[in-house]
Parts: structure tokens; C-alpha cells; sequence
């Protein structure tokens, strides 16, 4: 024992030993208090279901159109805590199903969700577990794009005319059964309620089949510029003067001309047919001379809108002489017609009689008369006449002895008007004479106004 004891290997080698039973000792004393007062070592078990992870798809996207496919799956994962928590947040792990084998077959088929990148002590459900998909001849087809819109929001009175798009063409790629089920393909307009003029946009591409319901392909390109011309009905009328009022003493309304003579009005086509002019009231009760007026014109009723609101009258005015004066020049020219007659008599009982007598019956006289009144006939009891002149003159023909005793009293001119309507019109005069006489008129026609009278 003692030469044990001297050996310095021996001694070493039993430190070493005591040392490992004191450390196995301690540490197994430490375990049996954990346990007594509660702690584990097991680890922490935690489960999370991650919602809307998206899902790749691998096939040949140029031959092959997939339908069916979600967008995206819920997974859940359980493992420990710190695991889950991790991939929750970082989402660095895929689900996918590939579809990539080169002799796929064309159809209908159950695949099933797969996952990739996911910590290996984790494990994962995914939701649903599977999908039926159907694997299509992918198939690229060129259509007309049919530009359409809501007509109920047009202003009152307008109207569209075809729209225009451009391109004119689009192409449209998807499964070739879906394809084939493409009815139309058209591109919808958005309109403000009330619109009034031309409008242009972009507007999406939709392709639909025959019962309008949208189907799923790819549009190229997906919008396309449209242009919708919108208008509204128009015509052009005329635009009358009507007098209103009565002119002031002495003052005769010569004419009326307005500026401009027509207006374009605006409006349904079934309401236009009915407008062929516009009345202007002019009032002439204030007028003292030649003027111009300004005057608002009416809008009809069933007009939207006109080219123009106001135009004005150019008013041609007369003075004209009171009845008084009028005789009073009438009495002067009657005299000097008297004594024009008594001087040529004289002159005339001067010569030979034989003489005389030959003169007689070669010699043709003429005499003037003035301001003989034009009469009307034919006018109905409802209408009411201005004449333009009120008065004539006419130069008499004939032999002395018949011109002689003619006075304006034996002299009747007159104009019919029982064939004309309301409005102007230039009319021509008839004359009466006394036999034997040749006759001629300053002016063979008259210019006659006539309007209805109004109603009291």
C-alpha cells in the first residue's frame, strides 16, 4: 500500500477518479431538485397556421394553359416554438406543384400540394391537401375589340354615334376550349350621368362568352383607347320680324331687316322636324326715326339650345304728312291742273279751226295725277293690312277733250289680297278709268303686311 501510495501515477490516476464521482454526484443531485420543484427539459411544442401562401406552378407556360389552380393554401405548421414563430415571420419556405414532366397528358387530373425550403423539424398540413386542375392546349387567337356604352346617361336630346377603338384588334391567349367559348370581346366606356360631348379614353378588355359571363384568359393589350363622338340634332331656320306695338303719329314703318336672317337650333330630330322659323317681336312704339335694335330671340320649347340668343332689327322709318296738309296739297295740284287745262284751251281757241280739228285728231295728251290711295280687296275679317306705298301716281293718256274734266275721284286703284296668307308679299295694282284713256302707274306693284288680328 505504502509503495501504491509513493507512486505518482497511482496518485494522479485516483484524483482523476474521485474528481469524475464527485462531478457525476453533484450534477445528479442538481436534476433531482429541478424535477422536485417543477422544471422540464422537454422542449416547447407550438403549432401556427399561416393563412394565404402563395402556390407556384411549374409547367411548360408556353404550350400549356392550367385552370383550377388556387392562388393560394393555408399550411399549418407544428414543431417547437421558436421554430414555428420563425418560419411564420419569415415565410422563407414554398408550396408548389410541378407539373413540369414533358409527357404530361392533356385533361383533367388530381395533384397534390407540395412543400420545399421548410425546417425539417417542423411539420406541415397544407389546405386543401389536393386540387383538380385541367391541363389545356395553350392557344393564341386574335379577335375585333366591340367598343360599348350606357346610353341612359346621354343629356336629354343627344345622341352618340359609333364609337371609334383603337386598336381596332386585340389578342387574347388562354386554354383552347376557353377560347373557343369567346362570344365577344368588348370594351366598356365609363360615362358621367348628363354628358354632352365627345369623349375619349381608355377603356379594359374583356372577353365574354355568349351568355356574358367573363372568362379567364390573357388580353393583349388589356386596354385600348376609345373614342365616343357625341352630338345633338340640329337645323337651320329663318328668322322673322313681327311688328308689335303702334309706330308714334307721323312715323311709318318702312321695313324690318334682322341680323342674322337664320339661326341653327339644337334638339331631338322628332321635335325639329316641327320648327321652320323663329318669330322676333319687334316693338315699334318708341321708334322716332331709322334705328337699329337689339332683341332677345325666343327659344322654342322643345329647343335645347341656338347658335344665337340676340340679333338685331334695322328698323327703315317714313314721316308722313297729316291728313290736313295732305288735302291741302291735294286742293293746290287739283287748282293747278285746272289752270293748266284753262291755258292750253286758250292757246288752242288761238289757231284755225281747221287746224285746230286736225291736232284734234292726231294729238294725243297726257296728264298726271298724284297721290291717288291704294285700295284693298279680298282682305278676310280675321286679318289686318299695311300697304307700302299708301299712294300712286299715274300719268293719263288720251285726247284733250277726255282728259279734261278726269279728277283723282274718277281714278280707282286698287290690290287684291284674298289669295294671300300671312306675311309680305308684293302685289300688283289694278286701275279703273274712264273710256278712252291709256293709263300708266309710278309703280305697278305694292308691298302688302298681313297679320292676324289679335285676339281681345
Amino acid at each position: 500500500m505504502d509503495k501504491l501510495m509513493a507512486n505518482k501515477w497511482f496518485v494522479r490516476i485516483a484524483s482523476f477518479v474521485i474528481a469524475v464521482l464527485l462531478f457525476i454526484s453533484a450534477n445528479f443531485e442538481l436534476q433531482s431538485d429541478k424535477k422536485s420543484i417543477g422544471f422540464s427539459t422537454s422542449p416547447d411544442i407550438a403549432t401556427e397556421t399561416i393563412e394565404n401562401v402563395p402556390v407556384e406552378v411549374y409547367y411548360d407556360m408556353e404550350n400549356l394553359v392550367v385552370s383550377g389552380m388556387p392562388d393560394n393554401v393555408d399550411v399549418t405548421l407544428k414543431g417547437a416554438r421558436a421554430l414555428v414563430t420563425a418560419a411564420k415571420n419569415q415565410r422563407d419556405f414554398k408550396v408548389y406543384v410541378d407539373l413540369s414532366d414533358p409527357n404530361i397528358t392533356i385533361g383533367s387530373r388530381t395533384v397534390t400540394f407540395k412543400i420545399s425550403d421548410l425546417n425539417e423539424k417542423l411539420v406541415a398540413t397544407i389546405e386543401p391537401e389536393y386540387v383538380e386542375v385541367n391541363i389545356q392546349e395553350r392557344v393564341t387567337k386574335e379577335f375585333p375589340v366591340e367598343a360599348e356604352y350606357d346610353p341612359s346617361v346621354l343629356a336629354d336630346g343627344y345622341s352618340a354615334e359609333p364609337p371609334t377603338v383603337s386598336p381596332q384588334t386585340v389578342k387574347v391567349t388562354g386554354a383552347k376550349e376557353t377560347i373557343e367559348q369567346i362570344s365577344y370581346v368588348k370594351a366598356m366606356i365609363g360615362l358621367n350621368k348628363g354628358v354632352k360631348e365627345t369623349v375619349s379614353g381608355k377603356a379594359t378588355v374583356r372577353a365574354l362568352d355568349r351568355n356574358l359571363n367573363n372568362l379567364d384568359v390573357v388580353i393583349e393589350p388589356a386596354s385600348v383607347n376609345v373614342t365616343l363622338p357625341i352630338s345633338i340634332p340640329s337645323k337651320t331656320v329663318k328668322i322673322n320680324a313681327v311688328q308689335k306695338g303702334k309706330a308714334k303719329d307721323g312715323i311709318q314703318i318702312k321695313s324690318l331687316s334682322v341680323n342674322p336672317k337664320e339661326v341653327t337650333v339644337y334638339g331631338k330630330e322628332e321635335d325639329l322636324k316641327n320648327i321652320n322659323s323663329i318669330n322676333v317681336d319687334v316693338d315699334i312704339s318708341k321708334v322716332t326715326g331709322n334705328t337699329e335694335l337689339e332683341v332677345k330671340l325666343p327659344q322654342p320649347d322643345d329647343v335645347k339650345k341656338m347658335s344665337v340668343s340676340t340679333v338685331k332689327v334695322k328698323v327703315q322709318t317714313d314721316h308722313v304728312v297729316d291728313e290736313e296738309e295732305k288735302e291741302k296739297e291735294k286742293e293746290k295740284e287739283d287748282q293747278e291742273q285746272e289752270e293748266q287745262i284753262e291755258q292750253d284751251e286758250e292757246e288752242q281757241t288761238q289757231e284755225p279751226q281747221e287746224q285746230q280739228e286736225e291736232e284734234q285728231e292726231v294729238s294725243v295728251e297726257s296728264k298726271k295725277l298724284t297721290n291717288l290711295i291704294i285700295g284693298i280687296t279680298g282682305l278676310d275679317e280675321n286679318q289686318e293690312v299695311e300697304v307700302e306705298p299708301k299712294t300712286t301716281d299715274i300719268t293719263l293718256m288720251g285726247a284733250s277733250q277726255d282728259l279734261k274734266n278726269i279728277t283723282v275721284n274718277d281714278i280707282v286703284v286698287t290690290a287684291d289680297v284674298s289669295q294671300l296668307t300671312e306675311g309680305k308679299h308684293d302685289v300688283p295694282l289694278s286701275v279703273k278709268v274712264p273710256d278712252n284713256v291709256e293709263w300708266e302707274l309710278s309703280s305697278s306693284t305694292a308691298t302688302v303686311s298681313i297679320t292676324q288680328k289679335e285676339e281681345t
